[in-house]
């Protein structure tokens, strides 16, 4: 199933994998490892698998839930049209979900082309191996195949079209699939370089937390920026010369600016204006409010 979310540059979150591990000094503060955790301890059934210690925590183990990859198909109103954060709660391109899952994935955001999916990693590299060299659109292709032998399943005409004809149906890359990196500071700048080199009809980058300038990052080929300070009793201030900078640079390039949150003890202490306004923009001028649920 899906969740609203309460992120404001999503409208849903879907979950098909969970759990992660912590690889760079955003992840310090990772607000789902503390959730698994609370989760675990209510019995939910996703986050039982307890990750290691060093990099990650209780209910927080990488795990993949074959039974929810297809609720866009099965479970969400068929009418409907939603904007969905993929994975909120792991990383869909860790090296712990195998090609063959995320393929299946993607047949699913194929499927359902009325939403539009962003997909958010800090494994760029990991992501751009099999999206460059096409193994993921060749795996792609065989989940739909697997899905039309096998699924019991109702499909619109649009679907059964697709299905019967994957190679010439499917557009590739995935039209309304969003690709992105986060970056937290000038140290891992390279993952924009990472996500260049990916394929993609919209590529974004998560600047949240962010933890200092980025005077290295090169906006070439990226759609959307979101920017945001960290929140929670732990959080590292951000100073707003740091996203003044990027609204700047944005701005040069015509590239979309998301300012989310100052940050502080709570997500909304600081409040979200910079310079007396918000940054609410969206890639192809996408606004969730007007989307519909």
């Amino acid at each position: 199933m899906s969740s609203t979310s309460k992120i404001e540059w999503t409208e849903f979150t879907w979950n098909p994998s969970t759990g992660c591990d912590r690889i760079s000094p955003g992840c310090d503060n990772c607000y789902a490892l503390t959730l698994a955790k609370r989760l675990k301890a209510m019995g939910s059934a996703k986050y039982q698998l307890d990750g290691d210690p060093r990099t990650s925590g209780p209910g927080f183990g990488v795990a993949t839930h074959p039974n929810a990859v297809l609720d866009p198909v099965l479970r969400w109103p068929q009418r409907s049209r939603r904007m969905v954060f993929v994975n909120s709660m792991s990383d869909l391109f860790h090296a712990r979900v195998p090609t063959e899952f995320v393929a299946r994935v993607f047949a699913t955001m194929a499927l359902t082309p009325q939403h539009t999916y962003q997909i958010l990693t800090k494994r760029p590299r990991r992501m751009r191996e099999p999206l460059a060299d096409r193994r993921l659109r060749d795996a792609t292709l065989e989940a739909l195949l697997e899905l039309r032998r096998s699924a019991p399943v109702v499909w619109s005409t649009a679907q059964a079209a697709l299905l019967s004809w994957p190679a010439a149906r499917m557009p590739w890359p995935l039209p309304n699939v969003w690709l992105g990196t986060s970056i937290e500071s000038d140290e891992y700048v390279w993952r924009a370089d990472e996500l260049r080199r990916v394929p993609a009809a919209v590529r974004f980058l998560s600047c949240e937390p962010l933890l200092g300038p980025l005077p290295s990052l090169n906006l070439d080929g990226v759609d959307w920026v979101i920017v945001g300070g960290e929140s929670g009793p732990h959080f590292r201030p951000l100073d707003l010369d740091w996203v003044r900078d990027l609204r700047d640079r944005c701005r040069e390039r015509g590239t979309r600016l998301f300012f989310k949150q100052v940050g502080g003890l709570s997500p909304k202490a600081g409040g979200r204006l910079l310079d007396g306004r918000t940054w609410d923009e969206f890639p192809l001028e996408v606004e969730p409010a007007e989307r519909g649920a």
